[in-house]
């Protein structure tokens, strides 16, 4: 077991990460991904869970290509793994920028013109690749990627002057997590027509979500991400992934609380006689504040998010504040909780996904919000 942010006894929080069940989430989306090769997408801190020991996690488990968003990740990705393949999601941000690629031998996604100009001006390659990129081609997300006909006039021209060598050909789906909607069709039908204007080069289309549409969307190379991480990739469905995180907050005090009076910010009245464990952590830690209990006005979502202790949920009471979170635990009895005691905010015994929707969002928001006073502890093999 490895460990890092503060020291347990100093931390109101920690988050236990399982390689294990990382590795083994990449070994079911690449057998899913058949033939088509998995990458991983380990941008924005590997969601969270910290690049370092999920790159080596992921390396050990057989990927050797990663996605980052921006180039400085893709710096760090570098050091960790010398030998991987590295791309860029967000382009190029001017020439300055086009150094750090040479210097990590990165290979930039280019969405758009001033992506292309500014690779062929001073894009690095290695004596035999000119200019290496991912070339990514919109086809109705209409957030990154190239025009249909700019596309196509790039082909063209790089045809004659080969002045770029795209290794890939990447579009982005929008609605692949809703498999039945027909914008996954018309994405794909884009995408194999464009796909043809670089008859040479590896496509990708697939993101988690995508995998599970199988066929035609997989190409060349899938790029799975939430699902890596144990989120569940398609709404609605049963969720294959194994969790990797479990997000719990240390118990600060327990109080009992008598009916008719309130708690928290805004003054939420208590229906009943209620034992309250006050947990250390709020929405400076990612939890965040529309997971508020039920009965809040700024909230008209769902009853609200609960914590996992001792056998039992626990609902949120009151609002959720910057420090401090107020859980419920008068169904365990008086006693049953103790000030050191851990709430489990999400993991195994409260899906992420169940919580992300309590709160009104999605798994990659709460991933991606966790903050830095969490210990972190990493359990299980595969980052040797």
């Amino acid at each position: 077991m490895i460990g890092s942010g503060p020291m347990p006894h100093l931390a109101g929080g920690r988050l236990v990460i399982n390689l294990s069940a990382l590795a083994a989430n990449y070994r079911l989306l690449a057998e899913r991904s058949t033939p088509a090769q998995a990458a991983a997408v380990v941008k924005a801190d590997a969601y969270g869970l910290g690049l370092a020991p999920v790159a080596r996690t992921l390396w050990a488990a057989g990927c050797r290509r990663f996605f980052v968003a921006l180039p400085h990740e893709g710096l760090a990705m570098r050091d960790i793994l010398p030998e991987a393949e590295i791309f860029v999601f967000n382009g190029l941000f001017g020439s300055e920028a086009a150094v750090a690629y040479r210097a990590g031998r990165l290979i930039p996604v280019l969405n758009a013109q001033s992506d292309l100009s500014i690779w062929e001006a001073y894009g690095w390659d290695d004596g035999e690749t000119p200019r290496p990129c991912a070339i990514h081609v919109e086809t109705g997300m209409n957030r990154l990627g190239l025009t249909p006909e700019r596309a196509r006039t790039l082909a063209e021209e790089n045809a004659l002057t080969r002045a770029l060598t795209p290794v890939l050909v990447m579009s982005h789906l929008a609605c692949a997590d809703t498999p039945d909607h027909p914008m996954n069709r018309r994405q794909l039908e884009s995408f194999q027509a464009l796909r043809t204007l670089f008859p040479e080069t590896e496509t990708s289309l697939a993101n988690s979500a995508g995998i599970f549409l199988g066929g035609g969307f997989l190409c060349n190379v899938t790029r799975p991400g939430i699902a890596l991480y144990g989120g569940a990739p398609v709404s609605g469905a049963a969720n294959p992934m194994q969790p990797v995180v479990t997000a719990e907050a240390r118990v600060s005090q327990v109080k009992q609380v008598r009916a008719g009076d309130t708690v928290s910010y805004g003054a939420t009245p208590l229906a009943r006689d209620t034992i309250i464990a006050v947990a250390s952590t709020g929405y400076a830690d990612g939890y965040h504040r529309a997971a508020s209990g039920g009965g809040v006005p700024l909230r008209n979502l769902s009853n609200g998010a609960s914590g996992f202790i001792h056998g039992h949920e626990a609902p949120v009471l009151g609002r959720v504040t910057m420090d401090l979170t107020l859980f419920d635990v008068t169904a365990l009895g008086p006693d049953a909780v103790a000030v050191g005691d851990h709430v489990e905010l999400f993991g195994p015994n409260m899906p992420i996904n169940t919580v992300a929707e309590a709160a009104g969002t999605i798994a990659y928001e709460l991933l991606t919000s966790l903050g830095p006073r969490y210990h972190r502890e990493y359990v299980g093999g595969g980052e040797e």
